[in-house]
């Protein structure tokens, strides 16, 4: 994975030097990307964009978006309702979802580090954590079923 683009330009450049066309399609995805804060979904970006660009349709955004992957732009991870997406410079966390309210958490990257290390221990597995939320239930709903 490459180094981590900071700005539209950059990624667009990254792109490019990959022998990419930048379509308008691809550039208001790229934009979309770019500007948000957090986790979205590709269905929340293909709505976005389909808001300032009919005619986008889902495979042009999944296909963008592992293009902007392989570049190191975002990162996935898989949750409850499935995949979403985030800038790779907040990508420094997993999550921690109830399966019962929903509320989401997080484990910081040095908490998971830890418990990566006692995977590796134990199973001498090499586990990414990055990717996925692990289910369970929050503090106020195992309370409430004690």
């Amino acid at each position: 994975m490459s180094t981590v683009a900071i700005d539209f330009g950059e990624v667009m450049s990254l792109l490019r030097s990959r022998g990419l066309r930048m379509t308008p399609q691809r550039r208001a995805i790229v934009s979309e990307v770019m500007r948000t804060q957090g986790h979205i979904s590709p269905t929340a970006i293909a709505r976005k964009v389909q808001g300032e660009m009919p005619g986008v349709n889902a495979s042009t955004v999944y296909r963008t978006l592992t293009l902007l992957e392989d570049v190191g732009v975002p990162q996935h991870s898989h949750l409850e309702a499935g995949a979403e997406y985030h800038r790779t410079d907040e990508a420094q966390h997993v999550h921690l979802t109830c399966a019962r309210c929903g509320r989401d958490d997080a484990l910081s990257i040095q908490e998971a580090d830890k418990l990566g290390a006692l995977i590796n221990a134990h199973h001498g597995f090499v586990a990414d954590l990055t990717h996925f939320a692990i289910t369970g239930l929050c503090a106020d709903c195992a309370a409430a079923t004690r």
